[in-house]
């Protein structure tokens, strides 16, 4: 990207946007219930649930629980069934996170003008999309966009295509409304996961790691008619492979799902890539302030692929974790929701409990959004965010609350809202009195990165 490119020259914001988890939040100890009743003990099997126990996890946002009847039959379920799910139970997500990007940006359906979205949980013609505006009753032509193959990096994919897509109808003088969508439903497919450790004898992750939900934004370009007031103003993005990386991050297509591709490499290069890349992206972007030259000059909005990935951030980066409030936030209270988890930490960060974690209590005007995904890609973003625009602040629930499980009750899950406060977790209502160790905690992270051993 040009120097020239600035906000004031793109135009282009970010006027709503919402998350949707579902009702059902999974503690560590769901994935030891289904392994010991179908997989017999080996060391591998022993060494997975070893590492389910220091995953940084509280728990992670599924369409069930370990007794969903997908996941408790003789054999694992095949990618048929798992189609089945994601339409029932994961569109009605996606539909919703929508509903709320929309009414936020405050703008009429017949005003949308694309529809960009991905997932890595389903493949499907007509894509889950299709059935997303037919959800939201959208009747319109609109231009869809469904990106594949870009996993955990999807979200910020879809903006950056997205942002293309508006600065090309900008230049036809024409008004863009895009709505992006991101949808994953991952904790089906555990099943599928054990069924590798226990056949392979490999330590492999998947089962612990993942979890569900739908996200959603809508982008402006800032012309036609007038919206609400930006969430957030896109300043620029950019791309990049690291090369000779492809097989160690993926999700490869399987007869029962998918399977996770996640090399002991990972975490490294991640990490070895971010400064280079953010050391491009500010060269690129002209009219920041003088301040902003440091990492820690910033807030972070970075995907929570492990804790590995944030804690490594951190030291690379030298910036503190609560510059990645909102990332901890819902990696622990969520989960890693691969592509849909990007868009919801830009969510939460805007809110007012988050503001109150900010490092040195001073909320930064500037954010950078990162994520990585199968290549393995890096995708970065800059923000710059509306102070005077914060999200809505739900009403702490309490513990029973947010972990009920009850399969037998019947929910729509498309009116839930989503888990922003498990007690004793950075952000929570009582984190403050009831104190235990968090993961800013050097001894908690060295004991977690001691356990998470991927080879």
């Amino acid at each position: 990207m040009a120097s020239s490119n600035t906000f004031e020259e793109l135009g282009l914001s970010i006027i709503g946007l919402g998350a949707q988890y579902p009702p059902y939040s999974l503690r560590s100890d769901e994935v030891n219930k289904i392994a010991t009743k179908y997989y017999p003990d080996s060391p591998a099997m022993q060494k997975v649930l070893s590492i389910n126990k220091y995953t940084g996890i509280d728990t992670r946002s599924s369409i069930g629980t370990s007794d969903h009847p997908s996941v408790n039959q003789p054999e694992a379920p095949s990618i048929a069934e798992l189609h089945k799910i994601f339409m029932s139970d994961g569109v009605p997500l996606a539909v919703e996170a929508s509903r709320k990007a929309i009414l936020e940006a405050g703008i009429d359906l017949s005003q949308i003008t694309h529809i960009v979205s991905t997932t890595c949980t389903d493949s499907a013609n007509p894509g889950f999309d299709h059935f997303v505006a037919k959800g939201l009753g959208i009747t319109h032509q609109v231009e869809k966009v469904l990106l594949h193959g870009v996993g955990c990096a999807g979200g910020l994919a879809v903006l950056r295509t997205a942002a293309n897509l508006a600065l090309g109808h900008a230049m036809r003088r024409k008004a863009a409304r895009i709505l992006c969508v991101t949808l994953e439903v991952s904790t089906t497919m555990v099943r599928s996961e054990l069924n590798s450790i226990d056949e392979l004898q490999e330590t492999r992750i998947g089962a612990c790691l993942f979890s569900d939900c739908a996200s959603a934004l809508v982008l402006s370009n800032g012309i036609g008619q007038p919206t609400a007031e930006p969430i957030y103003e896109l300043l620029g993005w950019q791309h990049k492979i690291i090369p000779g990386t492809e097989s160690d991050l993926g999700f490869d297509v399987d007869p029962v799902g998918w399977k996770v591709v996640l090399s002991h490499r990972v975490p490294k290069l991640a990490t070895e890539i971010l400064r280079p890349s953010f050391a491009d992206l500010l060269e690129n972007i002209s009219g920041l302030p003088a301040e902003c030259k440091e990492a820690s000059d910033f807030d972070w909005a970075m995907h929570p692929g492990g804790l590995t990935i944030l804690t490594g951030a951190e030291k690379v980066m030298g910036i503190s974790s609560e510059h990645m409030r909102a990332s901890y936030d819902r990696y622990m209270n969520h989960g890693n929701s691969s592509s849909a988890t990007i868009f919801s930490v830009m969510d939460r960060l805007r809110s007012k409990d988050m503001d109150a974690l900010a490092p040195g209590g001073r909320v930064r005007d500037y954010v950078v959004g990162c994520a990585f995904g199968p290549g393995i890609a890096i995708e970065m973003c800059m923000l710059k965010r509306n102070m005077r625009h914060r999200g809505t602040d739900t009403v702490p629930e309490t513990d029973s609350e947010a972990s009920r499980s009850e399969a037998d009750e019947e929910t729509d899950w498309a009116s839930v809202e989503s888990r922003e406060s498990i007690p004793s977790t950075p952000g929570s209502a009582n984190a403050r009195s009831e104190r235990k160790p968090t993961l800013g905690d050097d001894l908690f992270v060295r004991e977690a990165i001691a356990s998470v051993e991927l080879d």
